[in-house]
């Protein structure tokens, strides 16, 4: 039986990626390889209520990437606040956030780490003249659909893409596998607004406002995103609560 009625993923026929592995060397070797500084790379964060652990996490955090499997109660959630909302539109520098649509199968992971680094403080650290300096430029003043047409068809994209995904430890899946887990990707626009940004979604979604000195794991930027989502997973009682979190922030072995 499907998870859900109104199913967002990309159609079989659609071009697919090797599925990226859950690690953040082989994130941050692809998003490197693309034209981010090194300054820059992902961290795992093992725990987001226990202080200890925490303080492990270089700081400030420029994005967090929520990984899980799609579930039925994330599924039916999706779909009630997504027919209250139109298909975005939004284009240019104006655009509070850059969103990308995913038309690629099995490229959550991909669009998760576009959206990291295409936004927030981390646009700051891409090196001129890079790939990902032309593609952040190419897709501003485009609508999301032609910006994902212009992801779909970027060589320099697919090439990034396949370099880091046999780089992980484990045995990469097939191209045309089904996968499960989804990636979605907090940041923080220049106003302190919390957005949330999915691929999969109609548009980026407004979580709510932070002060200016709180990053994506602050205590707020965590209540109004990943706790609200571990809360409805928990009260639909699906079993095993399974999650793993992935931030982008300073890299301590950068010179």
């Amino acid at each position: 039986m499907p998870i859900a009625i109104d199913d967002p993923d990309v159609p079989k026929t659609a071009k697919s990626f090797v599925p990226l592995e859950n690690n953040p060397e082989v994130m941050s070797s692809l998003v490197h390889n693309l034209g981010l500084s090194k300054a820059l790379s992902f961290h795992d964060v093992f725990s987001i209520d226990d202080p200890d652990l925490l303080a492990f996490v270089p700081r400030p955090a420029s994005a967090l990437l929520l990984v899980f499997p799609v579930s039925r109660a994330y599924e039916m959630f999706r779909m009630q606040e997504d027919e209250k909302k139109s298909e975005y539109q939004g284009k240019g520098a104006e655009e509070p956030v850059l969103w990308y649509k995913q038309t690629i199968r099995n490229a959550c992971g991909l669009i998760g780490l576009l959206h990291a680094v295409s936004n927030g403080n981390s646009r700051g650290f891409i090196e001129q003249g890079s790939d990902l300096e032309k593609l952040v430029t190419d897709a501003t003043p485009l609508e999301p659909i032609e910006r994902a047409d212009l992801l779909y068809n970027s060589q320099a994209l697919e090439r990034a893409h396949q370099s880091a995904a046999v780089e992980g430890q484990s045995t990469a899946p097939n191209a045309e596998d089904n996968i499960d887990l989804h990636y979605v990707c907090f940041v923080k626009d220049e106003r302190n607004n919390l957005w949330e940004m999915d691929g999969r979604r109609k548009g980026p979604l407004d979580r709510g406002h932070l002060g200016p000195d709180d990053d994506v794991l602050s205590e707020k930027a965590l209540e109004l995103g990943v706790r609200k989502f571990l809360k409805r997973e928990e009260e639909a009682g699906g079993g095993e609560l399974r999650f793993s979190l992935i931030t982008l922030a300073p890299n301590l072995d950068f010179d």
